[in-house]
């Protein structure tokens, strides 16, 4: 099902919530008036999930993408909204008991006992065993946490800055770049955004060290004033329900229904990895450190001059130059490529369709089963950056997937929103690799949102582990790195000529240059959020020091970057999930490594056991079916060249 987004207005939207809202509130009332049924009152309850998230679909989703500011901001008041509802349906006391019913039952099996269980986890997250008073403080500060959240994300897309420079400033960008960026206030002036597709480039292929800082200095300030308020109280409530709970933090309350399951077991997993990665990584500061000084006769690495010597040592050492790999990775080409590796692996056939949705740049597809061209499901692409747009990359579900109550299946509908490379009149859509790789990532969420065949709202698609949920993403990358991979698709924009392999091997060969440094950035990230989430010293700027110590840098003084780490909302006390991830999305590609990188028979088996099952069962059963065998970490540390 694919929603009528042409009529979308900030009152249309207003509508859609209200009637949602009243909808489901009539359907909770029948619930708790009616008899214990599964049919009058599970049933019902998946039926109002799927009506939340159409709503989500219908209105709140704009709040990301839609060009008008008055409809953007109607889009996140009626995420708020629903999300404040859902919460609302869960302190419902009469529900609450309703559904405890059912525990008590031995009638339940499989998956209808897993939503059984799953149901009343959320009630007891709800406080529903904590006395009157406590619950009631619960729910305020659960309705606060919506509300910082929604604003947390809007400070940063409507954040409008950008570092002004002149033509004689973008030395060593290509003409292309240029082309791309806005004009500035004055004549012979260019605005670099802080959008992705601007400011990587720039600090990729700028010699210009005081510009590189003075980017950076913007992009890693965005929105501080609003943000850092926020996030303080943000961490000072979750540490507050935590304790409303008797749990010594809120990352021990999060974790309880994690992979990982406790935070002593993700410090063990940054423990085993750090001492070799800080090695390596020494190593690399080292060499670029040598780099900067032959420069600048300065032999201090920033943060700032990372991407540029990385970059250098490509184009030097390896012979990849980024503007030139990017000439054979035009967007459609990668497109095509995208959709024909994973139709053929996983037994799907692609069709666009010729419908309007919230953008004309937004492109849509139909996915159907090669087999018997059954339609499964649609999804949108929305790639390009504009004013307002949510500024990271990411897979949104606007229709779960679900059995209805007449044995219907319910058609997901999914949309990928990223800002890559923009189009100019003269050139198409360029992709720089590491863009190709984002592309391929997002598209694996696309795929697990869109493939599912769980029969409830409550596992359908990513609905699973927070920590396990990137590992379908984290495998997807593996082809962009393949050389009998890329040469079927990478192509010339102008020529039509394939990528010469010479370049395909080069650029591979570079793919581990500088890892150490990106894993421990990564391991940043992660323990600055466990820190802010754990038990003991809350204070932003100390944890964000003793954090940031892992990766082998000075700060760049004056920055905060966790006022736009947005991760910190959705992902809070679990970023760690991305490199935990990684271990199982590498250790689940190692099958196709073994018996046939492009094999459909093994993405038949993919395809079945992790992207459809969805959150049907656990994320270790899923390695578990998928692999044959106890998952391992060896696939993982081979690939960082780590014993």
């Amino acid at each position: 099902m694919i929603f009528d987004y042409t009529a979308i207005s900030p009152e249309r939207i207003r509508t859609v919530t209200d009637e949602a809202i009243a909808a489901s509130t009539r359907m909770l009332d029948a619930i708790v008036a009616g008899d214990r049924s599964w049919s009058a009152t599970m049933e019902p309850l998946e039926d109002i999930a799927s009506l939340l998230v159409d709503a989500f679909g219908q209105a709140g989703f704009l709040g990301y993408v839609h060009p008008d500011p008055d409809t953007r901001q109607a889009g996140k008041e009626a995420e708020e909204r629903l999300s404040k509802f859902g919460i609302e349906m869960a302190f419902r006391r009469d529900l609450y008991e309703a559904v405890a019913e059912f525990e008590t039952r031995d009638d339940s099996t499989g998956v209808d006992a897993r939503l059984v269980e799953f149901t009343m986890r959320d009630f007891r997250n709800a406080g529903h065993e904590l006395d009157p008073e406590a619950r009631d403080r619960l729910r305020s500060m659960s309705d606060r946490l919506v509300e910082i959240g929604v604003a947390f994300e809007r400070n940063i897309a409507e954040h409008d800055d950008s570092l002004v420079v002149s033509t004689a400033d973008l030395e060593g960008m290509p003409d292309a770049y240029i082309e791309s960026l806005e004009d500035g206030p004055e004549p012979g002036t260019h605005r670099i955004t802080l959008s992705y597709p601007d400011v990587i480039p720039f600090l990729d292929n700028s010699p210009r060290r005081d510009l590189r800082e003075a980017l950076s200095l913007k992009f890693n300030t965005r929105a501080v004033d609003a943000n850092r308020p926020l996030l303080e109280e943000a961490v000072a409530l979750r540490q507050e329900i935590a304790g409303l709970f008797g749990v010594p933090s809120w990352a021990h309350k999060v974790l309880e229904e994690r992979m990982a399951e406790t935070p002593e077991a993700v410090a063990r997993f940054y423990a085993d990895l750090q001492p070799p990665l800080t090695t390596a990584g020494q190593v690399e500061v080292d060499r670029m450190s040598r780099l900067l000084e032959s420069d600048t006769g300065d032999s201090t690495l920033m943060p700032f001059d990372v991407r540029y010597y990385d970059t250098l040592i490509r184009r030097t050492e390896y012979g990849v130059d980024q503007h030139v790999v990017a000439e054979y990775f035009p967007l459609d080409s990668v497109l095509e490529g995208l959709l024909r590796i994973t139709g053929d692996v996983f037994g799907l056939t692609y069709e666009e369709l010729n419908v309007e949705v919230w953008h004309p740049d937004v492109r849509t597809f139909a996915i159907r089963d090669a087999a018997d061209g059954r339609l499964i499901s649609h999804f949108s692409m929305d790639l390009f950056p504009r004013s307002g747009k949510f500024s990271h990359a990411a897979a949104f579900p606007l229709v779960a997937g679900r059995r209805r109550g007449d044995g219907s299946y319910q058609t997901p509908y999914a949309a990928i929103v990223a800002n890559f490379t923009k189009p100019t009149p003269t050139r198409p859509s360029l992709l720089q690799h590491s863009e190709v790789e984002t592309f391929f990532h997002e598209f694996g969420h696309i795929l697990h949102q869109t493939l599912t065949t769980s029969p409830y709202v409550r596992f359908s698609g990513t609905n699973v582990e927070r920590d396990f949920v990137e590992a379908p993403s984290q495998i997807m990358e593996h082809w962009t790195w393949r050389a009998d991979v890329l040469s079927t698709f990478a192509r010339h924009h102008s020529t039509g000529e394939p990528i010469p392999a010479d370049l395909v091997d080069q650029l591979v060969a570079a793919r581990n240059l500088n890892v150490a440094l990106d894993k421990l950035r990564q391991m940043t990230f992660g323990m600055l959020d466990q820190e802010l989430h754990g038990p003991g010293d809350k204070g932003l700027d100390r944890v964000l020091r003793r954090s940031w110590a892992v990766t082998l840098l000075p700060m760049h003084e004056g920055t905060f970057y966790p006022a736009s780490f947005a991760h910190l909302f959705g992902y809070d006390a679990g970023y760690y999930g991305y490199l935990w991830s990684e271990v199982y999305g590498d250790d689940m590609f190692s099958r196709f490594e073994s018996e046939g990188v492009l094999s459909p028979l093994v993405g038949a088996s993919y395809r079945r056991e992790i992207l459809e099952a969805g959150g049907t069962r656990s994320g270790m059963d899923h390695l578990h079916a998928f692999l044959g065998r106890e998952p391992d970490s060896a696939a993982f540390l081979r690939k960082l060249g780590i014993d």
